[in-house]
């Protein structure tokens, strides 16, 4: 099923591409504390901080690479370019918005690398950045007026859950790869208490101080332009930590309906959460590097996306992974650490079965079902983990990976930096 994946997979290698450092918002549940800031705000806060965490100055940008899935705000078009603007990049860096589903915040790095090792750049600024909350109510054929009976507005964060191919929901994915890799619900709950239970003591440990930009009320002025900024609700000053992420036991598990039919193993509490957030990076050329004296966190090594069947996309990163290890001479025992979305928790451990990983070198922090999932921004917060957590290990190599909607997986190889 997934030879024609790997034979068709995208692959590309750089020699000479960095990966300086990055940073994310807390994750905010679902209609909470963020729901009311547009992703644009959201993403110029991630930018501001993260230049001023590496000390690199936006002025040296030569690119703007900015994710986004869902258009949650009517200035939407304009989003790679306003992070660009106001988060202190010079007026004449062109800004450009890819969009690749959940892959997206790995498009954005990829991309970076891309023009990184084209030599037309050699500094580039990613975010991914995605509100959920603000998820229009929409209708799309009712600009001519309306015809009685037929008015029709949907959610179109459900209604955008539904692959129109293969008639399936995401959700529904989930449940097929669960009964061809014989997932139970057993094995679901137990892997969801057990990112719930890594992630909780991430915090505990002080592990995501260091990647986390609080967000605060801030207004930005730009000379000659209307000011931006971000208001947070009445009596709360600052928002620092992953709403999500708290206890959540097996037995509390258990207890939950499935959500995609009475025999299904996924449910609300082993999905990845819904939730707001952004997260940014920068990705350098080598020369911009040594000229500067500069510690990379990571050097990108290689990036691989491919397509698999949309009744099964939850697998995509088992051939992406497979790609990058084929394409270098690698072996999965040669990577010190993993980052795999958990988009589903029964997606994951087909994923985990289909590649014969250890888990005891995934997610060792906790994974989406706990810390959440913004569309745009989880590549980018994958990737940053990735590499933090390669570091930490003092490993060789690691792969961030996801699966995107629509049936295809991404992945990025690193390699620790000397």
């Amino acid at each position: 099923m997934y030879e024609s994946s790997e034979r068709h997979a995208l692959v590309a290698r750089y020699d000479d591409v960095w990966l300086l450092g990055g940073v994310r918002t807390p994750f905010a549940d679902y209609m909470s504390v963020l729901s009311s800031v547009s992703p644009t705000d959201l993403g110029i806060h991630v930018a501001r901080a993260l230049f001023q965490r590496l000390d690199v100055p936006a002025a040296d940008v030569g690119a703007v690479i900015a994710g986004n899935v869902a258009q949650s705000s009517f200035d939407a078009f304009y989003l790679p370019r306003h992070i660009g603007l106001y988060s202190g990049v010079p007026l004449g860096v062109p800004a450009v918005l890819v969009h690749r589903l959940c892959g997206t915040g790995f498009e954005t790095i990829l991309n970076a690398a891309d023009q990184i090792a084209l030599g037309r750049a050699k500094l580039a600024l990613c975010v991914g950045t995605e509100s959920m909350s603000r998820n229009p109510v929409a209708a799309y054929t009712h600009r001519s007026g309306f015809r009685m009976g037929q008015v029709e507005f949907k959610d179109l964060l459900w209604e955008a859950t539904l692959d129109t191919a293969s008639n399936t929901r995401m959700g529904e994915t989930a449940e097929n790869l669960a009964r061809h890799y014989e997932i139970s619900r057993e094995d679901v709950d137990r892997f969801a208490a057990q990112s719930f239970e890594r992630a909780v003591k991430a915090w505990q440990d002080g592990h995501y101080q260091d990647e986390i930009a609080p967000v605060t009320a801030q207004q930005w002025q730009l000379e000659g332009y209307q000011a931006r900024g971000i208001v947070l609700p009445r009596k709360v000053e600052r928002f620092d930590r992953d709403e999500h992420v708290r206890p959540s036991s097996f037995e509390v598990l258990q207890k939950l309906r499935p959500a995609f039919g009475k025999d299904g193993v996924q449910t609300g509490g082993n999905s990845s959460a819904i939730v707001d957030g952004a997260a940014a990076s920068v990705v350098a050329s080598g020369d911009y590097v040594r000229a500067h004296g500069l510690k990379p966190l990571a050097r990108v090594v290689a990036g691989a996306i491919v397509g698999v069947p949309p009744e099964v996309m939850g697998i995509g990163p088992a051939p992406a992974i497979r790609a990058l290890l084929g394409r270098l001479g690698l072996s999965s025992a040669s990577v010190a650490c993993f980052e795999i979305n958990e988009a589903f928790g029964a997606q994951y451990l087909a994923v985990e079965k289909e590649l014969g990983l250890d888990r005891e070198r995934v997610n060792v922090h906790g994974g989406a079902i706990a810390i959440g999932h913004p569309l745009a921004a989880s590549g980018v917060r994958l990737t940053i983990a990735a590499a933090r957590e390669l570091r930490r290990a003092r490993g060789e190599f690691a792969i961030a990976s996801a699966c995107a909607g629509g049936g295809q997986g991404v992945g990025i190889l690193l390699q620790h930096a000397i």
